[in-house]
C-alpha cells in the first residue's frame, strides 16, 4: 500500500498542512497524515539535518527520517531542514484533531481493575522491563518500508478510544484490537529487531516489542505464544507469536500498538483497510 503524499493530502482534505511557498520546491518528500496519532515518513538527501520543534531527527544513510504526533497532540509543529550545501527550509504543520469514541467493557477481572499489593509489585517490575526495552534512535530505517497487518480479523477496538472497565474510567486505548481465535499466527508487520519478548506481563500478557528504527516500535500484546527472542532480527511476514487471551482481556485478540519516542501513534494509518477474509474453498465433488 502506498502512503499518500502530504501535499496530495493537503489538496484533498483542505489543508492539514500549511506549506510555505519555499517548501513547494523543497528537496524533501513527506508522506503520511498530519493528524493526532499520525506518522510522517520523510525522504531527503543523506547528510541533511532535520529538526522538529527544536529536537533533531536522525536521517538514515538512505535519506529517510521519521516523526509522529501523539494521540493528544495540539497545535502546530515546526520542521526545519538544512541540506548538505547549507540551503535551509522551514515548514509549519497544523496537526488536525480527532474525535475518539468511548468503549465500555464489562466482565474485566477485579484484579485488573483494583490490583493487590503483590500485583502492584508485578506491575512495577513490568514497567521497568518495558522502559528499558523502549529503543532510542537506532540507525535502521525499516519504518520506511510498507507495513502489513500482523493478523487479519474483525477490528474490535480502534486507536484513541476512551475506555471504561466495569464502569470505571481508564487510560485511553492506544492500539488497534483485532479479534481472532487463540493460536492464530501473528506476523511481523515490517522488518525489525526484537527488544522485548515476555510471555507473562501483568496487563499485556504475552508481549513483543519490535524495533523498526529511529525510535519507532510495534508492540504485540495478549499473545498465547511468543516465538522470538530479544535481539533477534525478523523480516516482514515472519511469524513472531500467536493470538491469545492473556493479560487484561475479555477474549482472544491481538492488541497492536505503536510508539515513536514518547508518542502513542496509530498503526492503522500505516496499513490501510483490513483485508477481506479469504472465501472458504468448497470441496471438489467426486466424479
Amino acid at each position: 500500500m502506498n502512503r499518500p503524499g502530504l501535499r496530495v493530502f493537503l489538496l484533498a482534505l483542505s489543508a492539514l498542512l500549511f506549506v510555505t511557498p519555499a517548501w513547494a520546491d523543497a528537496r524533501v518528500e513527506l508522506t503520511g497524515e498530519a493528524i493526532q496519532g499520525g506518522i510522517i515518513i520523510g525522504t531527503t538527501e543523506p547528510g541533511t539535518k532535520v529538526i522538529l520543534d527544536g529536537e533533531p531527527l536522525m536521517v538514515s544513510e538512505r535519506g529517510h527520517f521519521l516523526f509522529a504526533f501523539d494521540r493528544d497532540h495540539k497545535g502546530t509543529a515546526h520542521l526545519d531542514v538544512e541540506y548538505p550545501d547549507d540551503e535551509r527550509e522551514s515548514l509549519s504543520i497544523d496537526v488536525a484533531t480527532r474525535d475518539y469514541d468511548v468503549q465500555r467493557i464489562e466482565g474485566v477481572a477485579s484484579k485488573y481493575v483494583s490490583p493487590s499489593a503483590e500485583q502492584l509489585a508485578h506491575i512495577a517490575r513490568d514497567r521497568e522491563l518495558k522502559r528499558t526495552a523502549r529503543p532510542t534512535d537506532t540507525a535502521h530505517d525499516w519504518f520506511a518500508d510498507e507495513f502489513i497487518w500482523p493478523v487479519t480479523g474483525t477490528i474490535t477496538g480502534t486507536f484513541g478510544l476512551q475506555r471504561y472497565f466495569n464502569g470505571e474510567p481508564r487510560r485511553p486505548h492506544y492500539g488497534v484490537d483485532v479479534a481472532a481465535p487463540t493460536g492464530t499466527p501473528v506476523a511481523a508487520p515490517a522488518p525489525g529487531i526484537v527488544r522485548l519478548a515476555e510471555p507473562e506481563l501483568y496487563f499485556e500478557g504475552g508481549a513483543i516489542f519490535l524495533d523498526h528504527g529511529h525510535g519507532m516500535i510495534s508492540v504485540m500484546m495478549h499473545l498465547s505464544r511468543v516465538d522470538v527472542e530479544v535481539g533477534q532480527q525478523v523480516e516482514q511476514g515472519d511469524i513472531i507469536g500467536a493470538v491469545g487471551a492473556t493479560g487484561r482481556v475479555t477474549g482472544p485478540h491481538l492488541d497492536w500498538r505503536m510508539y515513536w519516542r514518547r508518542a502513542h501513534v496509530d498503526p492503522a494509518l500505516l496499513v490501510g483497510d483490513m483485508p477481506a477474509p479469504k472465501p472458504l474453498e468448497r470441496p471438489t465433488a467426486n466424479p
